[in-house]
């Protein structure tokens, strides 16, 4: 069994928790995420890494509006679904926007169907274990609502914020599993 290692770290959104197999970044959430949590440490052990370090110079770019140009190595582990979606994540440039139907077309033509749910899609986002650094939060709803972020709906607006998407056509829920 390989050893889990974390560190919490303080941001401009509040605690974060980095967490390692040691050599790749394996979890990135904020302190109330809906997903992830202390649970997800228990057996880990408080340490200073390289790859935190990396991750932090990469979160303090981002904080301060600029895209990152740090390269943290990453590692993530799910269903071939849940890694499929992540990986298409990754390609969503700092500040762009996409929606979970557009993904779901993505994940369709790779895999060679007619259609993909937007909905399974949507839960394989939820589940991403890299938040910020894989930007789950640049997926919106296809009538432009800000549907669902593990780490608050607050969050998910301050991130795009940072980066300056267009948010004029945006609206935000007010009731619903989305906040």
């Amino acid at each position: 069994m390989k050893i889990l290692y974390y560190k919490k770290i303080s941001s401009p959104l509040g605690e974060i928790t980095l967490r390692s197999d040691g050599e790749s970044l394996t979890g990135l959430w904020f302190a109330d995420d809906k997903h992830y949590g202390d649970k997800d440490i228990q057996d880990a052990q408080n340490a200073e890494l390289p790859v935190f370090a990396l991750a932090e110079k990469w979160l303090a770019e981002y904080f301060a509006g600029c895209e990152p140009k740090v390269n943290v190595p990453l590692q993530f582990t799910g269903s071939d679904f849940q890694e499929s979606v992540w990986k298409i994540l990754q390609k969503i440039p700092y500040g762009s926007l996409i929606t979970y139907g557009d993904i779901a077309c993505k994940i369709a033509a790779q895999r060679g169907l007619a259609r993909m749910s937007a909905q399974a899609v949507g839960g394989a986002v939820g589940r991403n274990p890299l938040c910020i650094i894989i930007p789950c939060h640049r997926v919106i709803g296809a009538d432009g609502s800000l549907t669902g972020y593990g780490g608050g709906m607050w969050r998910k607006v301050r991130l795009l914020e940072i980066e300056k998407a267009d948010m004029s056509k945006l609206t935000v829920p007010t009731k619903g599993t989305a906040l």
